[in-house]
């Protein structure tokens, strides 16, 4: 009583303290809610001329046309109230024909996994201001150009159709056996989508002839359901007395994947092959790209212990493959290098760590390497970019300080240039000819700021200051991130960053909250802007820190894949000594330390109170994976491999292996209808906790899927979170 009685009086006298200063106080439904965040621009889309980029405005009715010089408007592409014949309202998204005389506009989205969606779809022909229906059959899924302009290819209940603008839209049927959690023809599984990132495998060749897509037939993998109840928003009253039902096919660490093949569909003639692509039974093909040469298809594929990246050129016609390249791991190799390979018409792009760090490498269409662009002691993040007028690639890099990024050119002769100044985070997003770029920028001290720079790193033009926000922030007195690092027993050095309280006393202790990821590759700590739960937090009384320990990116792949077999036990080991750590400051109450964390956070958040070491006094973990046999093949095996081929490290990552040691009050939040990781994680490893005898709190968000909003939803969560340790912290 005295102890929940003083930090009352504390939280009491800080805040009462700061408003006396003539500060506001942060409340919590604003931060939920999104009040501080900065102004952005979203959906840049760069024109074929180098010269100018479109965007729509906030509201969806227009399409407005940028100079990329000067960052002013110079006239509007699309307006739904002046388009002739447009009967919608507001628009989505949109997409360009390769030669920009059309656009085609989504309305009527409706989400269905992380990136897939269907849209009623509309053609806008920008010479004659004219808006036509893409298809009067239904919604679409996944619609892609021709390069000439003249044909669009989408998906609808599983199968290809093809509409031809040329002959007043007439619309036909090039698959007929696709069929809900049987067979998806153009369109990946639930599984590639999640883990492999992407929502069309559907491509057009180069010179319009043909097409090419991936088949996947799931009929053997096995199905997850969860139950859909009324509920409410949105409510649901056809399941008001008795449940509805959900199911799809997922398919579990070890378990059977789609079976998956690559086919190509003559227009001309209508004849459909199957391309020979060299695969096991049991590889993915994670991609499909047209190269400029419209006889090569460039098809990806990795085997099932994705170590080994092999990528095919085939020819749709003859169905030949010949292996291009071959990137290989001891470990693992990531997907995102999937998206930074770009065709070029005598080259292409490619990432790899085969040196140690991501970099970049630059190969001929024979696949022979032509030379390594980048290498050192960092990591490429993302290749932005070549140009064939002076032989110039960009690209954005972690070099110099794994916890921030800057753009970078080389040049023909080899000349590294700095693009961006500024400490912190930077991001770019380059004209169609590299001349200019988009620079966002933040960090710690510096909330997001939008520029227009040409290709030396001159800045042209700031499109976003956010002055506004800052003014409006000058009337909190809010806590700031500051950087730290420590070294382990085993001899790691690890990065922070860690809040202290406002109104911060150094002669006062101070319970502490760590909040982390830490799944493989990814990374916290980072120098860049942004106000969150965490620092609502620090405004209540806590010092709020924040690790990234061995597993996570930035750092090497040695750092990055020490994990591997054994997910989550170093990670582990890493937050309990971040904690040990922490509670040796002199500003820090060691007996009220307390560890978050969502999805892979939250399943590091129990494998860490379960470690051994009874340092955490609370914890949170909210949509948890409690064992890796639960999770699907692609991520799990990825790490893991199968639990037949790993029944060790299975046996070692599992919460339930370490819930006999579990130590402290744990809270654990999951959405029933979470289509990623499952509530089952949650319900047997609760049930497992019961029959210990271990006490623990839980929360269950009815209909809510991974990432548990809707209606009110998220404040009640963050409200709760928010209790639970002001109530055990």
């Amino acid at each position: 009583m005295k102890k929940i009685t003083f930090t009352f009086c504390f939280i009491l006298l800080a805040l009462t303290t700061g408003m006396a200063q003539g500060y506001q106080n942060l409340a919590l439904k604003d931060v939920v809610d999104g009040s501080f965040t900065p102004e952005n621009i979203h959906g840049v889309v760069p024109m074929n001329d180098g010269l100018h980029y479109t965007q729509m405005n906030p509201e969806g009715t227009k399409i407005i046309k940028y100079s990329f010089k000067t960052g002013k408007a110079v006239s509007t592409v699309f307006d739904v109230s002046t388009a002739r014949e447009s009967k919608i309202k507001s628009f989505s998204s949109y997409t360009y024909s390769p030669e920009e005389s059309k656009i085609l506009i989504a309305t009527e989205r409706t989400p269905i996994y992380r990136h897939s969606y269907t849209a009623v779809h509309y053609i806008f022909h920008v010479e004659r201001n004219v808006l036509e229906p893409l298809s009067e059959g239904g919604p679409q899924q996944a619609p892609v150009f021709s390069p000439d302009g003249y044909m669009i290819a989408f998906v609808r209940n599983y199968n290809i159709y093809l509409v031809k603008l040329l002959y007043g839209n007439s619309e036909s049927q090039v698959t007929s056996d696709g069929k809900f959690n049987k067979i998806l023809n153009g369109i990946p599984d639930w599984v590639y989508e999640e883990e492999f990132g992407f929502n069309r495998a559907l491509e057009f060749s180069a010179d319009s002839k043909m097409l090419a897509y991936i088949k996947f037939d799931e009929s053997k993998v096995k199905s997850y359901s969860f139950p859909i109840f009324a509920g409410e928003a949105p409510r649901t009253n056809d399941y008001e007395l008795y449940p509805g039902q959900y199911t799809y096919k997922y398919p579990k660490a070890g378990e059977v994947n789609s079976n998956v093949a690559v086919y190509s569909f003559d227009i001309k003639s209508a004849v459909t092959r199957k391309l020979e692509v060299p695969l096991n039974a049991e590889d993915y093909i994670p991609r499909i790209r047209f190269t400029k040469d419209p006889t090569k298809l460039a098809v990806f594929t990795l085997n099932r212990h994705q170590n080994r990246l092999d990528l095919y050129f085939v020819n749709p016609r003859s169905t030949v493959a010949k292996l291009a390249l071959r990137d290989e791991s001891e470990f693992y190799i990531e997907e995102s290098v999937l998206d930074n390979v770009h065709f070029y018409d005598n080259n292409f792009s490619f990432l790899s760590e085969k040196s140690g760090f991501r970099h970049l490498y630059w190969y001929n269409m024979n696949g022979n390497l032509v030379k390594q662009v980048t290498t050192g002691d960092y990591e490429v993040s993302s290749f932005l970019g070549w140009s064939a007028k002076d032989n110039t690639f960009y690209y954005e890099s972690n070099e110099g300080n794994p916890t921030e990024t800057t753009i970078y050119k080389i040049d023909a002769k080899n000349k590294k240039h700095i693009l961006t100044s500024k400490k912190g985070i930077n991001t770019a997003v380059f004209s169609g000819d590299m001349s200019y770029f988009m620079n966002k920028y933040s960090s710690f001290k510096e909330p997001l700021e939008i520029t227009l720079k040409d290709n030396r790193g001159t800045t042209l033009h700031t499109l976003v200051d956010n002055a506004k926000l800052k003014k409006e922030l000058a009337n909190y007195n809010l806590p700031t991130k500051e950087m730290f690092k420590f070294t382990t027993d085993n001899g790691d050095e690890l990065n922070g960053w860690m809040m202290k309280p406002t109104n911060f006393d150094p002669n006062h202790k101070y319970p502490v909250l760590m909040y982390q990821y830490s799944g493989p590759g990814s990374q916290q700590v980072l120098n860049k802007w942004g106000i969150s739960w965490e620092t609502y937090m620090a405004t209540q009384g806590y010092i709020v820190a924040c690790v990234d320990g061995r597993g996570t990116g930035g750092r090497g792949e040695a750092f990055k894949k020490s994990t591997y077999l054994y997910l989550g036990v170093k990670e582990a080991d890493d937050q309990v000594e971040a904690a040990q750590y922490l509670a040796k400051q002199s500003y820090v109450d060691p007996d009220r330390i307390g560890i978050w964390g969502w999805s892979f956070g939250g399943y590091t958040t129990i494998m860490s109170m379960s470690q051994g070491t009874p340092i955490f006094k609370t914890g949170i973990a909210v949509a948890p994976v409690t064992d890796w046999k639960y999770y699907d093949t692609i991520y799990g095996e990825r790490f893991m491999r199968t639990p037949k081929e790993n029944f060790e490290g299975y046996k070692a990552t599992s919460a339930f292996t370490r819930a006999h040691n579990l130590n402290g009050k744990l809270l654990i939040v999951h959405g029933m209808n979470d289509d990623n990781v499952h509530y089952q994680n949650t319900a047997e490893y609760a049930e497992c906790l019961v029959q210990l005898d271990k006490p623990f709190d839980m929360h269950v968000y009815t209909n809510r899927n991974h990432g548990i909003y809707g209606g009110n939803t998220r404040y009640h969560l963050y409200a709760k979170l928010t209790q639970y340790l002001k109530d055990f912290l």
